[in-house]
């Protein structure tokens, strides 16, 4: 998962990108960029790292100009390097930057189509670099001298014709504007407003909407799903569905863990879509499980919070802050490799033993993905003396690979692939254990939203919605994140 941001100002747009960034960083906290275009030249920083690490003063004096995007990464498997790290630009034609959110299902086949097609070298193993070559092969095609909206909506919608996947992207054209685009089934999020200014109008598009509140912007909506929006340099605004048969299936985890509580996403107020899956997972403990005995409820920082706060309500239960969070430490789910994520749970949370000893305890969080971080903490709660520890997600069992952007390609990574319930609950420790039902998901979510026309949840369901995820996709998929996995850890060996 990844942040975007594009900013088209009347001054300097350097600070406003990087305090956007700042505001996307749980997005992804591996690397961050920023590209500017000023006086006919890009200017460009990007490097691993989280923003403010990688932006000092005298590179924030380099980024020149009032147009610019920016990006945050988190770590997938087999992209580490510097060199993966977004924006990424092409010269030809125009002189085309960008950055993307997502990840695309035929990704190597489109890598063999420009290189026999046109003779098009791809340097990295990123996929965004792939998507802008085509976007930058299509503009070729469409336009020749002369650059207008057209021009561009035709190339997004060729870029829509040959691309399969998730993606959401930023880009700038040199001496045009801003470019954003949303794929036909709106899986990762994108939204855009303004802000007036002493000097005039200005635009963001963000990843969500929280980062335009912060800086002063005002939503005016989503990139529909197939849209693409151009905001040329004068301040003209174009927008356009430029794929037919689009439909609007978001991504069902985002509203889950990603995005934060004071984000909208497709007409979704993300914090009340939280409170509505902690009511319905009430409804299913009373229910359910009507004979466990809960003293108070704890929610595992921070995703959780909203959810637990509504179920304690809804149950009549105490609602307590059980563990400290380290807010230093990242986020234990985005990172590399299954020990980091063990130490850092250790690092990251501290259990307050008051709320705990003699105590029956129901522990909250939003998902159970690996196991390994809900085995730890219900470790923890006993160690503080609590009596008995339950354990309810907010979302159902997380049970196959997410491949639309989502670092868990290998089923056999998740602990509820091929376990039932009882099974998890005896592996993280836990005295019961529940899931929230799909359906009650799935209505928590579309209750706000008008547009919504269903949801990417192949990580719950295993169906994935562009319809070409075959096993062999995945089997492929799965021995390249082992290979890369192998060759981290044969780095950090030779690092000893």
């Amino acid at each position: 998962m990844c942040g975007v941001v594009g900013v088209s100002g009347s001054d300097s747009v350097n600070h406003l990108i990087y305090d956007a960034l700042t505001v996307l960083q749980h997005r992804g906290q591996d690397a961050a960029g920023i590209m500017t275009w000023a006086g006919g030249k890009y200017f460009l920083r990007k490097d691993n790292g989280l923003v403010r690490d990688v932006f000092q003063k005298k590179h924030m004096l380099h980024l020149q100009g009032s147009m610019g995007i920016g990006h945050v990464r988190y770590p997938t498997a087999g992209c580490y390097a510097i060199t993966e790290a977004q924006p990424f630009y092409v010269n030809s034609p125009y002189g085309i930057a960008l950055a993307h959110n997502g990840n695309l299902i035929n990704a190597e086949q489109l890598k063999s189509e420009l290189y026999y097609a046109s003779r098009c070298h791809i340097n990295t193993d990123s996929d965004s670099e792939i998507l802008l070559n085509v976007f930058a092969e299509e503009l070729r095609r469409s336009s020749d001298l002369h650059l207008g909206s057209e021009e561009i909506f035709t190339a997004v919608s060729q870029l829509h014709r040959r691309c399969r996947g998730a993606y959401a992207a930023v880009a700038m054209i040199a001496d045009y504007g801003l470019v954003a685009f949303r794929d036909p089934f709106g899986i990762r999020p994108l939204v855009y407003g303004y802000r007036e200014s002493p000097k005039g109008r200005e635009y963001m598009v963000a990843s969500e909407s929280a980062a335009l509140d912060v800086l002063g912007f005002r939503l005016i909506g989503d990139i529909s799903p197939g849209e693409a929006l151009i905001i040329e340099h004068t301040g003209a605004i174009h927008r356009k569905v430029c794929a037919p048969n689009s439909k609007c299936y978001p991504c069902l985890f985002e509203y889950v863990y990603f995005a934060r509580p004071d984000s909208i996403i497709d007409g979704v107020t993300v914090y009340q879509a939280r409170l509505r899956m902690g009511e319905f997972l009430a409804e299913k403990i009373k229910r359910e499980r009507p004979d466990i005995q809960v003293d108070v409820v704890i929610p595992i920082p921070d995703t959780s919070r909203t959810s637990a706060l509504q179920l304690s309500y809804s149950l009549g239960v105490p609602y307590r802050e059980g563990f400290i969070k380290n807010r230093y430490i990242g986020r234990t789910f985005i990172m590399p490799g299954q020990e980091e994520r063990k130490k850092s749970v250790k690092h990251k949370l501290n259990a307050i033993e008051a709320e705990f000893h003699g105590k029956h305890v129901l522990l909250v969080d939003d998902s159970i993905v690996r196991g390994t971080t809900s085995r730890q903490i219900v470790q923890m709660a006993r160690e503080s003396g609590a009596l008995s520890v339950h354990f309810a997600s907010a979302a159902p069992p997380v049970r196959f690979p997410n491949v639309y952007g989502i670092d868990m390609p290998t089923a056999e990574e998740l602990i509820a692939y091929g376990y039932d319930v009882e099974q998890i609950a005896a592996y993280i420790g836990s005295d019961s254990l529940i899931y929230q039902d799909i359906e009650d998901l799935q209505e928590a979510v579309r209750a706000d939203s008008t547009v919504i026309d269903g949801f990417e949840a192949s990580c719950f369901n295993g169906c994935y919605i562009t319809d070409d995820v075959t096993p062999a996709y995945l089997g492929a998929l799965k021995e390249r994140r082992n290979n890369a996995m192998r060759e981290l850890l044969s780095e950090d060996i030779s690092k000893l």
